[in-house]
């Protein structure tokens, strides 16, 4: 049988994804010290974890609604309300689903035709396009640069703008870079969207990840804004809940009732044991929250620090968990770099080309791991530089 006449041809053309690609190096190695996965390094806090145990203790393994609990959407809006000024409706404007990651898909497969265009900036987490392309749009690669801090140029956006652009992705905070945009900042892209018909996708994973005292501002929150803009957002970064798979997405009603359709049909309804944990999380999960950030924060300014000494240039990451060193002046693609550095010192980062052509000659670090940890990778790294 020849699959390939049968299978997809969106699917056959569809490229693996870099990280996993580099993963898969890793099989097998041993003593190795990591600092590739974008994961919390810290338990899901036992009251949250004690929240799920409860409902399985009292029997409430059945389905919820295909939104989620009423619940959970009400302490979503609480949370969104509480902490970044921002009020959706919990019975039709909030679907909770299984990871951010189903939230940007549905997102996406609710919107996209073929021949739409959707604007992705990169340097970015790497789902973006290759579920834009097997929703049937076409994505436009935006490249950020170093010199603008990874952020997204209003004046770049407006030249990428065609008469198929359909959607815009606001993929901050960054992973992998750490850059985050400024309310001001946010202005700019704001006005050059404001008499279109282009939604936004903003991917708000990381908005309780910032430092250097700025706080996150939802492009929802802007004035006219809210109106095309889907939020996507989740448990797994903020509550280090991972594992629990637990997302939600926030639009108005007429977009949310075509999402849920898909939702419906591919899912039926989010894990019903996270739902309840995420309910204590939202509730009273401020303080891990300012417990975790604390910490992240210390290991940024550390490890800002270690790779400047090294002489390792990088800006400064103000949001995500990660950093994006320039590795260019060793003379060695991204890649290269990446697998010189795993096979002969046994240090492992991400090639800053698995995040789109305009991370190459950079890396992604993640800080998501201990001061310890952080320790032994840069001796390594420099151990490395200097044989080069």
């Amino acid at each position: 049988m020849d699959y390939s006449k049968i299978l997809s041809k969106t699917i056959q053309g569809t490229q693996k994804s870099g990280i996993r690609k580099y993963f898969d190096l890793l099989d097998g190695m041993t003593d190795v010290v990591g600092l590739t996965i974008g994961q919390p390094d810290f338990v899901t806090p036992w009251h949250i974890r004690e929240a799920g145990i409860e409902s399985l203790e009292k029997g409430k393994t059945y389905y919820t609604s295909n939104a989620g609990t009423l619940e959970l959407r009400q302490e979503i809006d609480a949370y969104l309300t509480r902490r970044f000024n921002i009020s959706y409706d919990p019975e039709s404007e909030i679907i909770v689903t299984v990871g951010g990651s189903e939230a940007i898909d549905i997102a996406l497969r609710a919107v996209l035709e073929p021949g739409d265009e959707i604007i992705v900036p990169t340097p970015s987490f790497v789902c973006y396009a290759p579920l834009a392309s097997m929703a049937g749009g076409t994505p436009v690669i935006l490249e950020t640069t170093a010199k603008d801090r990874f952020k997204l140029n209003p004046e770049a956006l407006k030249a990428a703008i065609t008469p198929r652009t359909k959607m815009l992705v606001l993929p901050y905070p960054n992973n992998p870079t750490g850059a985050i945009m400024t309310k001001e900042e946010l202005e700019d892209i704001a006005e050059v969207l404001r008499d279109t018909n282009i939604l936004v996708l903003s991917d708000e994973i990381y908005a309780e990840m910032t430092y250097c005292g700025k706080k996150h501002v939802s492009f929802a929150s802007l004035e006219g804004m809210k109106e095309r803009t889907i939020i996507v957002s989740g448990f797994s970064k903020s509550y280090a809940m991972t594992g629990w798979r637990l997302g939600y997405l926030c639009a108005p009603r007429e977009l949310t009732e075509q999402m849920l359709k898909i939702h419906q049909y591919a899912i039926m309804s989010s894990p019903t044991t996270a739902q309840f944990a995420a309910v204590e999380a939202l509730r009273n999960g401020d303080g891990d929250i300012k417990m975790m950030v604390d910490e992240y924060n210390r290991r940024r300014r550390y490890i800002y620090k270690g790779l400047k000494n090294i002489g390792i240039d990088s800006f400064e990451p103000e949001g995500a968990f990660y950093i994006f060193p320039n590795i260019g002046q060793f003379g060695l693609s991204s890649e290269e770099f990446c697998n010189r550095l795993l096979y002969e010192k046994k240090c492992a980062i991400i090639p800053g080309e698995a995040f789109g052509k305009g991370g190459e000659g950079f890396a992604r670090i993640s800080y998501a791991y201990s001061i310890e940890h952080i320790t032994q990778a840069l001796e390594r790294i420099e151990a490395f530089v200097k044989t080069l």
